[in-house]
């Protein structure tokens, strides 16, 4: 690309600097490379973004081609939410497997691989890992994103996925702060609200966050949820009581503040995200993640002028600003050195990071360790290609529905002339029994507890025909049924592989 001539000033290449957009495409558009140029510090990538490892390698080196030091940030969390597999589904199981084999060193372990390739790939930030309590199982968008509903617990595993991700050069985003776990709204539609009393989020919410603090993450991500307790009137993402009363002060955290998407309706469709990066930024916030839904040029200018006029306006002090964008400055610095320095690998072989022979099936490991088998009298081996009735609940906004899930593949793999079906919530069970016939029934769910359709269903197929093995994919909160119940704790494709195995055996 030429050169373009540096005429910003300092203001505008800072309002650019504290912008993580996303575009479309998997080449980067000559929009972007002219913006990075300018002074545009952080990309997000997203699935769309994204073919190979090949592919994303060469997209990464050419955005690396105009700024050397930039920030490649993408929402990475293995499990359901995956960005580098999307097409085919992760090697790795998510959060809630982790904390089902409740191994710290496993979950540093399988955080240091997930880096490693991210790392191999060009990406050099995570808006990982979770850290919210999942108290609510009603929740909607947390879920098996979670490691679960023990503070305890997802405190040491937050901590633990922190130290791995960042011990392969991938600076981890702790999120959602201070906490998405106690929610029934999913922020990406409207306004969360969480009602707890002060002594609640310090001894719940608030302690993993310390742990991740404590474990050196270099970045932490706002929410956009309201917590009366902290703040009656602001999100905490535009709250300077929650940014930067209670994470700066209160918690002593340093390091970069990113927001959460701000074209989610919890901050869109209240303030606008013009007028909610400006008070984001003036409450504490360092980066405004966009990029999600509106990925084009117009949105970057758009936010970079609402920025520059807030300052030139004194709505937004320049020093505020100034703070920010070098706090994006110095995290892009931090992870050049650490690509630098490392080779990928090195680090294992030498034992200063984890890591073993098994790195490469380590996700399959974690995933197989992470399965909860139930079985009964009425359980037989099957003798024969069974049929997979698959029913689906829509999938919050990200997961994403791109993504495959479920068991059939990997047990069409194993069995041959394995069959599905995949039903909704008008799914009539007689219909699943016409297309099962005779074979064995494998029924797989998604979160049973959140769909009462869902529920009803698996009671008249297992009516039917007791001898259906039942495979939950999600939060596993009904009582274990069916004549074989596996629970997976989560939907990642090696979640699927080790249930298959299990069915198949």
């Amino acid at each position: 690309m030429t050169t373009i001539a540096r005429s910003t000033d300092t203001l505008t290449r800072d309002a650019l600097a504290v912008l993580q957009p996303g575009f479309t495409g998997t080449t980067a558009p000559e929009w972007l490379l002219r913006q990075i140029d300018e002074g545009l510090s952080s990309v997000g990538l997203f699935g769309r973004n994204i073919e190979s490892p090949e592919q994303l390698a060469a997209l990464t080196q050419q955005l690396r081609d105009v700024r050397e030091d930039i920030l490649v940030a993408i929402d990475e969390e293995g499990g359901d939410v995956t960005r580098l597999e999307v097409r085919n589904g992760s090697s790795f199981p998510g959060n809630l497997a982790l904390g089902a084999v409740d191994d710290p060193d496993l979950t540093r372990l399988v955080a240091h691989e997930l880096g490693r390739r991210l790392a191999e790939c060009g990406v050099n930030l995570n808006w990982a890992p979770s850290a919210d309590v999942n108290s609510n199982p009603g929740n909607p968008v947390i879920g098996v994103r979670s490691f679960g509903a023990d503070t305890a617990l997802v405190a040491r595993h937050t901590a633990a996925y922190v130290e791995g991700l960042q011990a392969a050069g991938v600076a981890a985003c702790t999120k959602h702060f201070p906490g998405h776990g106690d929610t029934a709204v999913d922020s990406h539609h409207a306004m969360p609200r969480i009602d707890a009393d002060m002594e609640t989020l310090h001894a719940r919410e608030l302690v993993p966050f310390r742990a991740a603090i404590a474990a050196d993450t270099k970045s932490v991500m706002s929410a956009h949820i309201l917590l009366p307790a902290l703040d009656a009137e602001r999100p905490a993402t535009l709250s300077p009581h929650i940014l930067t009363g209670l994470l700066r002060g209160e918690l002593g955290y340093d390091g970069l503040i990113v927001t959460d998407g701000m074209e989610m309706q919890a901050i869109a469709a209240v303030y606008g995200i013009e007028r909610g990066s400006v008070l984001a930024i003036a409450a504490g916030a360092d980066a405004i993640c966009v990029g999600g839904g509106l990925a084009d040029e117009q949105t970057v200018l758009s936010l970079r002028d609402a920025l520059v006029a807030a300052v030139r306006s004194g709505e937004l002090p320049a020093e505020r600003l100034a703070d920010a964008a070098a706090r994006v400055r110095a995290l892009a610095a931090w992870t050049r050195q650490s690509r630098e320095i490392s080779v990928p690998g090195a680090a294992v072989q030498e034992g200063t990071a984890p890591g073993n022979e098994n790195s490469d099936e380590i996700g399959l490991i974690a995933a197989r360790r992470a399965l909860k088998v139930t079985v009964t009298e009425a359980h037989t081996a099957l003798e024969s290609a069974p049929y997979v009735a698959a029913f689906t609940p829509v999938a919050n906004i990200a997961v994403g529905d791109e993504t495959p899930w479920g068991v059939a593949a990997e047990l069409a793999a194993l069995l041959p002339g394995t069959e599905t079906g995949t039903f909704g919530a008008d799914a009539a069970v007689d219909s699943v029994l016409a297309a099962a016939g005779e074979r064995r029934i494998v029924a797989v769910v998604r979160d049973e507890h959140r769909h009462p359709w869902m529920a009803a269903a698996l009671d008249a197929l297992l009516a039917a025909r007791p001898d259906t093995v039942v495979v939950e994919m999600g939060v596993p909160q009904a009582a274990a049924r069916g004549a074989l119940h596996i629970a997976t704790h989560g939907a990642a494709r090696v979640c699927g592989r080790a249930a298959a195995e299990v069915i198949a055996s």
